[in-house]
């Protein structure tokens, strides 16, 4: 293992592997030892400051008890965090990359969102989610069984959870458009459940700020997609998402790019309403719910 310039392909790996390394119950103390290396060595791999090499990796996975579809995207990982990359952007094609935007998240200390017609995976009620999740169902993936999709179901809360309660408090900043209140064509009571949620998450998370795109907005540099900008302090570059419906999420860390993407997330947030305007706005939407099923 050797220092390196850190890359996004680096902080991948990193981040990858101290995930499986707190799985599997393992200090970095014993990562060190297992593969005859310094402790500061399995620090600066996991902060995505190090290479491995294939060989010490593979002694890593062995240790964590990587098996399977799982090992062999890590070992992909590996290949690419081993390059001399001096790209701008890094598309995930590898498998399971949904875990390892949650390991950003995770390791982020400040996240901006904005989603459109959706109330942000961050925010949603466990019924919500369920929704959400059935309504891919044969669409972006196969039927799945009950198993499958409860654990589907389970990582969007863990993940929920990750961010929410982490052990260091991060500043979450959330951007929805006002469709995202209405029912249509969700459960009436699914959607009363999450409104009260939202306003308890609120309530509860003085870290948390939510605002609310009215319908008609105009100048909306992002009308009909979603974006998330991730900040890491010092540790790390900046990183931009711009979301897809379908297909591998790319990520911005060139300078010139998150900069864009942070000028359309503040452009986003100036003309949204103010915070306790979309709380109220959410409140009204609410007794509306109270009241009967009809959509207003």
């Amino acid at each position: 293992m050797s220092m390196a310039r850190q890359t996004f392909e680096r902080r991948q790996l990193g981040l990858t592997l101290r995930r499986l390394r707190e799985r599997s119950g393992r200090s970095r103390q014993d990562a060190a030892e297992k593969i005859s290396r310094a402790l500061s060595r399995i620090v600066q791999l996991e902060n995505g400051n190090g290479t491995v090499s294939a060989s010490d990796l593979e002694k890593l996975l062995d240790f964590y008890d990587v098996t399977g579809a799982e090992r062999n995207t890590v070992d992909a990982l590996g290949v690419e965090a081993r390059k001399r990359s001096r790209k701008s952007t890094y598309t995930d094609v590898l498998p399971g990359s949904f875990q390892r935007f949650a390991d950003l998240e995770g390791a982020a200390t400040h996240i901006a969102y904005y989603d459109s017609g959706l109330i942000p995976a961050i925010l949603q009620s466990a019924d919500y989610v369920s929704e959400e999740i059935k309504s891919g169902d044969g669409i972006w993936w196969e039927q799945p069984s009950p198993a499958e999709r409860a654990s589907r179901e389970t990582f969007r809360l863990d993940r929920q959870e990750r961010v929410l309660n982490s052990d260091e408090p991060k500043k979450l900043d959330f951007v929805f458009t006002e469709d995202a209140l209405y029912s249509e064509p969700r459960n009436t009571y699914v959607m009363r459940d999450q409104l009260e949620h939202l306003l308890q998450i609120a309530e509860k998370y003085p870290n948390v700020t939510i605002q609310v795109m009215p319908l008609g907005t105009a100048r909306n540099p992002a009308p009909s997609g979603g974006l998330v900008l991730l900040d890491f302090n010092e540790s790390a570059v900046p990183i931009g998402v711009a979301s897809v419906a379908y297909g591998p999420a790319t990520y911005f860390y060139d300078g010139a790019d998150t900069a864009t993407l942070r000028r359309a997330m503040t452009k986003i947030q100036e003309i949204a309403m103010s915070p306790e305007e979309s709380l109220n706005l959410i409140r009204k939407k609410l007794e509306v719910y109270h009241r009967g099923p009809h959509r207003q």
